[in-house]
């Protein structure tokens, strides 16, 4: 058994902290909170649909297919910028990753990508009973951008858009979906806001990356539009989902609005931080809290919701 490249970490090559340090939990926020968002959006209106009643079966079903999709993300991100030399150990100053550091070996990656693939698929196929047949559809188009934004799309600038999209508008809207077979606006709204608060995460992170980002010719939103514009528009993404709340007030959860009042403060004191610091490995720190933060917002407005 080799050990890892880095010195100040133990970590056996594929052993299970080499695979939990793989699966980046911390990540999970991500990909939690927008079902989170869709069920206590479904629960809030279950007294809307005589026809149908929440059915916490596909819900659990919804939360682990994101929660599998999420960790695949990860792995398919960590072999394949290893692969194409962005992860330099050297310059690197985000969190160390699996393959650069040899915790996992190459040949292991690409079969653990292959299985969490086949096991997200395998989970998320009973929901056809619930949702039906356009739920395969769904998870073709989850798995095929899965792959198309570590290999090509995030260095085209578009990694933003697919956050929204991906970690927004999708897992909200399916979620809530699934338990009636209709949409409503307000759903449809809190799905774009979720959406824009993840963004921040993905923010803060190119934001720290965007000099080794431009010198390796990833064009992300914060190379493309400067630095001072993308801090502006980190600070944009929670007041503006913050805003979209007053829709929840005016459709009878005002809750839904007021607690996450909680989220916006946090999230300003959390870009006045990144603010301060500018550049570096300090900027980590701004990345945990947007991810705390990202999970008070979800945490909020569901029991905002469902009060």
């Amino acid at each position: 058994m080799e050990t890892s490249k880095r010195k100040d970490i133990d970590v056996r090559q594929n052993s299970p902290k080499a695979w939990w340090l793989a699966a980046r939990p911390k990540t999970l926020s991500g990909a939690a909170v927008p079902v989170m968002i869709g069920i206590a959006l479904a629960i809030a209106d279950s007294g809307l649909y005589e026809a149908y009643s929440f059915n916490w079966t596909a819900a659990i079903l919804c939360a682990a297919f994101a929660m599998i999709m999420q960790i695949d993300a990860n792995f398919i991100n960590d072999f394949f910028d290893y692969v194409k030399g962005t992860d330099d150990t050297e310059t690197r100053l985000g969190p160390r990753r699996a393959c650069a550091q040899g915790w996992v070996s190459i040949d292991r990656m690409k079969h653990a990508i292959a299985l969490t693939t086949c096991i997200a698929c395998l989970v998320g196929l009973p929901l056809v009973f619930y949702g039906g047949l356009e739920m395969i559809l769904i998870g073709i188009v989850c798995v095929v951008f899965c792959f198309l934004y570590t290999t090509s799309l995030s260095y085209m600038g578009l990694g933003d858009v697919l956050v929204l999209v991906f970690f927004g508008i999708v897992p909200v809207c399916t979620t809530y979906y699934i338990q009636f077979h209709t949409l409503t606006w307000t759903v449809v709204v809190a799905s774009v806001a979720c959406g824009t608060v993840i963004d921040a995460l993905l923010l803060v992170n190119n934001f720290r990356d965007r000099d080794t980002d431009s010198d390796a010719g990833k064009r992300t939103i914060v190379v493309r539009l400067g630095a001072t514009t993308a801090l502006r528009l980190y600070l944009a993404t929670g007041w503006t989902a913050y805003a979209m709340g007053l829709l929840f007030w005016a459709e009878g959860h005002p809750l839904a609005f007021v607690l996450p009042t909680i989220y916006v403060v946090l999230h300003t004191f959390t870009y006045l931080k990144i603010k301060h610091i500018n550049r570096g490995k300090a900027l980590n720190l701004c990345l945990g809290e947007t991810a705390r933060n990202i999970f008070i917002y979800g945490l909020t407005v569901s029991v905002g919701l469902m009060i």
